[in-house]
């Protein structure tokens, strides 16, 4: 049986202030498997955790406790600059995140794949005026189809992004003060009060 795509397991990231006593000021929680490929939504407050949770998906983070298995591989002992042959992080107007390297590359392993499995959008720009959104949604279920698992975060501040998740994404995770809630479709999602409270006037009626 072929490994899940994505495996998250006991992850937390914990961030603090201070030298000689250190105090927390941000906690970050998951555990979830992405066993097929999919698109999935991410939604979530600014601040949430989110692009926390795309880094150490990514493993341009460390994590505090935990791993993550991307098609069963630990990213976080893959060699740095292989890491994104097995997810690949797009922040905003499309750039490649960088990686934190805390071991000599030499000691971790090589990855076990050529191109990419994971797609993570972090707040993609979209541009209304040209066509760009059919390209780019096109793009995501062709991935899709090919086998990969695309994770697209939006940040809703118009209703059309929220089309775009309705009839883009199959399942849903949202993200609210580091931890997770999960949704299997469109409708349980909206069924959290903590969702439509974040959608505000954009909550669908």
């Amino acid at each position: 049986m072929a490994a899940p795509l994505l495996a998250v397991e006991g992850l937390r990231k914990e961030y603090a202030r201070g030298v000689l006593r250190r105090t927390p000021t941000f906690s970050l929680a998951a555990d979830f498997t992405i066993a097929e490929p999919a698109i999935v939504g991410v939604m979530g407050p600014n601040g949430s955790g989110k692009t926390t949770l795309f880094e150490l998906i990514t493993g341009s983070n460390v994590p505090t406790a935990g791993r993550v298995l991307c098609c069963g591989q630990d990213i976080h002992r893959v060699r740095y600059r292989e890491r994104d042959r097995l997810a690949i992080h797009y922040h905003q107007s499309y750039q490649v995140r960088s990686f934190k390297r805390t071991v000599p590359s030499f000691l971790l392993q090589p990855a076990g794949a050529d191109y990419p499995m994971l797609h993570l959008f972090d707040e993609p720009q979209f541009n209304t005026q040209d066509g760009y959104i059919g390209f780019m949604l096109d793009f995501f279920r062709k991935l899709r189809r090919e086998g990969r698992l695309v994770i697209l975060c939006l940040h809703p501040t118009e209703a059309f992004h929220l089309d775009i998740l309705r009839e883009t994404c199959e399942r849903f995770i949202f993200v609210h003060r580091g931890r997770l809630a999960l949704a299997a479709n469109w409708d349980e999602m909206l069924r959290q009060e903590a969702v439509r409270s974040y959608l505000g006037a954009l909550t669908p009626a």
